[in-house]
């Protein structure tokens, strides 16, 4: 497990990042990132949860993005996590489901944001982006 105090909440906070982002560009497998999740410590998970919530909130979704993200993400439309995405407003509450929630969470979040995030740099950020998140390189390890 990953340990994430002291100065390696700093280095997760940038691994989640670089997760995250490589699923939502097509270069890392969801199953991928919930794997590398998965490894976290429990503390871990919770601060990513808490990460891909922001990434999700400054990727405005949107109630229709949260119903394309759920059937993406693999998990129940009735689940916990999916319910709370796809409200309008989505509530952004899923640090502090029960642990047996996260990975759910986790997975749902992450494929919400990816769906959120493909829409903005198709619609805003086309041709002229300088967001370093959105210009990922085309090859990267497979995790």
């Amino acid at each position: 497990m990953i340990d994430s105090s002291g100065d390696d909440g700093c280095i997760l906070r940038r691994e989640t990042e670089r997760v995250v982002n490589e699923i939502a560009h097509g270069l890392r497998t969801l199953d991928a990132g919930v794997s590398w999740f998965s490894g976290l410590d429990p503390a871990g998970r919770q601060r990513v949860l808490q990460e891909v919530t922001g990434y999700a909130m400054q990727a405005h979704i949107t109630a229709a993005d949260g119903r394309a993200g759920v059937a993406r993400s693999g998990e129940k439309a009735t689940a916990n996590p999916s319910v709370m995405i796809c409200m309008d407003p989505p509530r952004y509450g899923f640090s502090g489901l029960p642990a047996t929630e996260h990975v759910k969470a986790f997975r749902v979040l992450v494929a919400v944001f990816a769906v959120a995030d493909t829409r903005r740099r198709e619609r805003q950020c086309k041709g002229a982006c300088t967001h370093a998140w959105h210009n990922l390189p085309t090859v990267t390890g497979q995790p």
